[in-house]
């Protein structure tokens, strides 16, 4: 006990264990009695467990606990330790103590050099706390001695527990290095099974409410029990420490060796005529002598090349340097293709390619016929804009090919991280360039024909807004020094000729429109997809399936049929894929040998294709008041809508709306009415009635949304026809925006909507006088059997529109 009381030099934190606790002699352990009705000091602990037969140093730095221990000391009492549920309480109540303790005796209270105070306790016997009376002047409480039940000397499976426990503490002890080698010693030392099951569950580094519950087991052989299975437990544990750390030094041992194998592999390497990096760093310099890239290039690879050929093969960042160096080789700057300028040769294979489309093979011609002239000019951005299906990225290809120049196509669809145009910094783990560059790359030109596919279907969010980095791309004036993160130099893309695509410009940022020449691939009229079909669609689809030429034909009046009773669409997509269908069909009679007509024609098509799906483009006619047709523009073309309008007497008369539309469209329907009561008597209408009819307005199909401002006048005159109770004229559409005052706007759209009226049998149309210059500039192909009304008043579209009866 001296050699304890000696070594206790260290500064101990308030009522927490000191250091190795020893075991006390049993016939020194005083005999105790305490009365039921006796107030016993209650000490608590912090972070310990005292057990019975057990000398333990604990510090001491609460005032109450410094008062207690020095008053029992004086009278040679007892007290009861008893351990803190919470260690952070500093005066505890009965609740914040746990109920099973050890009753103790004060050995010896010691001064420490730090002016700490350290007591060592003798634990006595094993208590059961009730209550604590009073907390002055420290705690003092009612407490209830407790027997261990300890089993017989000559119980064989217990002594075997006891052995199990004393070798398995003493394995710990040695794996460990934490306990004190000293412990062995006193373990292989107790004869009493108590004293050693108490002595290692006080000294080993359990946790505090292991310890408890160790303490607050009655039989001590169950008390063995658990202690054996924690032990197991820290046992197991040091055994995978001990396997980590032995791995890990094997690693570390087996990365020198190959560090060494390494410095020797160089030297052998060195001492040949250089190893593999330096043949390889030799034929990038034969390489680089060859590109015709400028002075500022030149320096900048000589630089990473000589920083490569510093770093070791096998160094971490040698694989992106090589990465990089290698993509600057394979880059090409300044080597471009020969255009062909053959204009003749141009148009032929655009013609041949696409139909139609005069507007786009005309500014291509216009291009070509400039370059000619001059030999050099920064290559134009061109935007071509429509619905899907009509042939805009096609296009590229057959432009790319009557210039003679490399295609390269850039899906931008659902694009969202800056860093793909841009590229990333080297400084990321698995950088790369952008995919302007990357393309570039693999072109092997630097003035390729570019197709930037689905430019208005880029988004932005926390990665960056791809849209906004384009904005260098896509203009001439800055794309000859564009600054790709990864090349970190600037590279001249003045002389790609980027072909953008898009469905709509809505959703495309003023700033990059500004850039690029808007060109617009409006849909096909009828006579145009049959073309189509008939020179490209039908051929190409016979040569997908295996189908010779006399073995089938769809003559064009079949192909008419098709259009408009199985398809919907301004482009010819679904088209292509009902004569795909026709060629299965074809394809498998051959197969099976089953007799099939040669020539489809319409009456065959329902067994092919089945029932036409389509016949709501048909015009429904004017048997009834307040149905008008309205013109409509969606992302596919245009389409004709139906404003249904009906009354209904009701004593508190309202305006309902149905059929999903958007706020703008209910705008118009609330203006339209407005503008009715307002100008009742000039449209002959009996004001009464607004006060007595309630107003329905219904856009059928109600599962689509609608919106726009392009319904107003054909609201305006539904209204006016159900309650004026005249008809609408027959096959008549119309379109426009109107204000309050009864003032048309012009809406877009023009040709679209145009194309929805020709399939619909509409012979007269109703547009605003400004709209006049959008007819103007179409084909007369595609206005051949309209009647167009130009109107600026809502008074002129209602005198057209509705009959005299």
């Amino acid at each position: 006990m001296d050699i304890i009381i000696n070594n206790l030099q260290e500064e101990l934190s308030d009522e927490q264990p000191g250091y190795l606790s020893i075991v006390a002699d049993s016939n020194d352990l005083p005999a105790i009695n305490i009365k039921p009705d006796e107030l016993v000091p209650v000490l608590p602990l912090r972070n310990t467990v005292m057990f019975p037969n057990i000398v333990m140093p604990i510090a001491v730095s609460r005032n109450k606990s410094l008062r207690l221990i020095r008053e029992v000391y004086q009278k040679n009492g007892i007290l009861a330790a008893a351990t803190q549920k919470d260690a952070k309480v500093e005066d505890p109540a009965t609740n914040d103590i746990q109920q099973i303790g050890t009753i103790a005796r004060i050995v010896r209270i010691l001064e420490m050099p730090d002016n700490s105070t350290t007591v060592l306790l003798q634990g006595i016997q094993r208590f059961e706390l009730k209550e604590i009376v009073t907390s002055t002047p420290y705690h003092q409480g009612l407490v209830t001695l407790l027997e261990d039940k300890v089993p017989s000397e000559d119980n064989r499976v217990f002594n075997a527990l006891i052995e199990a426990i004393k070798e398995l503490a003493i394995k710990i002890i040695q794996n460990s290095g934490m306990i004190p080698p000293e412990t062995s010693f006193a373990i292989r030392n107790i004869d009493s099974s108590e004293q050693l099951v108490n002595f290692i569950a006080g000294n080993f580094a359990l946790k505090v409410a292991e310890k408890q519950r160790l303490l607050e087991i009655e039989d001590l052989e169950e008390r063995g029990y658990q202690l054996l299975e924690i032990l197991n437990k820290e046992s197991q544990l040091l055994e995978i420490k001990a396997s980590i750390q032995s791995k890990a030094r094997e690693d570390i041992d087996q990365q020198q060796r190959e560090y060494f194998l390494q410095q020797q592999m160089k030297t052998i390497q060195d001492e040949l005529g250089g190893g593999i990096n330096e043949q390889q760093i030799k034929t990038m310099r034969e390489k680089a002598q060859e590109k015709k890239w400028g002075k500022e290039v030149a320096e900048a690879f000589n630089s990473e090349l000589e920083k490569l050929e510093r770093m070791h093969p096998h160094s971490p960042e040698y694989p992106t340097q090589m990465n990089y160096v290698e993509t600057m080789l394979a880059l090409p700057w300044n080597e471009y293709s020969k255009d062909n300028f053959d204009l003749k040769r141009a148009q032929k294979i655009l013609d041949r390619d696409h139909f139609g489309l005069e507007k786009v093979k005309e500014r291509i011609i216009e291009h070509l016929a400039v370059l000619r002239l001059k030999g050099d000019m920064k290559s134009p951005i061109i935007c071509l804009y429509g619905p899907p299906g009509v042939g805009k990225t096609s296009l590229g290809k057959s432009i790319a090919e009557s210039l003679n120049r490399k295609y390269i196509r850039i899906a931008l669809g659902g694009l969202h991280d800056e860093a793909e145009i841009r590229g990333h910094r080297r400084t990321y783990i698995g950088a790369m360039p952008g995919r302007i560059i990357q393309n570039l790359k693999k072109a092997g030109t630097a003035n390729p024909v570019m197709v930037l596919d689905e430019i208005d279907k880029v988004n932005a969010d926390f990665k960056g807004d791809p849209s906004s980095a384009l904005l260098e791309v896509l203009d001439p004036e800055q794309n000859s020094t564009f600054h790709d993160n990864y090349l970190d130099i600037d590279f001249d893309l003045s002389k790609v000729l980027f072909i953008a695509t898009a469905n709509t410009t809505q959703t495309i940022s003023q700033p990059l429109l500004d850039r690029m020449e808007m060109i617009d691939v409006s849909g096909y009229i009828t006579e145009d997809k049959i073309e189509i079909a008939h020179r490209h669609l039908v051929p190409r689809q016979r040569d997908n399936h295996g189908i010779k030429k006399d073995q089938i034909t769809i003559p064009k009046v079949t192909l008419k049929h098709i259009i408009e009773s199985y398809t919907r669409e301004s482009g010819v997509r679904d088209l292509e894929r009902k004569i795909a269908k026709i060629m299965r069909q074809v394809a498998k009679k051959i197969g099976t040998e089953e007799p099939y007509d040669l020539i489809v024609q319409p009456d065959a098509l329902k067994e092919y294709l089945g029932t036409p799906p389509f016949s709501r483009d048909i015009y429904e006619g004017n048997d009834y008041v307040g149905v008008v047709t309205g013109l409509a523009w969606t992302s596919v073309g245009g389409e004709i809508l139906f404003i249904e309008t009906s009354l209904s007497k009701s004593k508190a008369p309202a305006l309902t709306l149905t059929g999903n539309l958007g706020n703008v469209m209910k705008e118009s329907a609330i203006l339209g009415l407005e503008y009715i009561k307002s100008h009742a008597a000039q449209i002959g209408i009996d004001e009464s009635k607004f006060e007595e009819m309630s107003v329905h307005v219904h856009v059928p199909e109600g599962a689509i949304p609608k919106d726009g401002p392009s319904a107003g006048i054909t609201m305006v005159t539904a209204l006016a026809s159900a309650f004026t109770q005249r008809k609408v004229k027959k096959a008549l559409a119309m379109t426009g925006e109107m204000t309050l005052r009864g003032k048309v706007l012009p809406v877009g759209g023009i040709k679209e909507k145009i194309l929805a009226a020709k399939r619909a049998n509409i012979k007269e149309l109703i547009l605003c006088e400004d709209n006049r210059k959008d007819i103007e500039e179409i084909k007369p192909a595609y206005l051949k059997g309209l009647t167009f009304h130009y109107v600026t008043d809502i008074k002129e579209v209602l005198d057209i529109a509705l009959l005299k009866k």
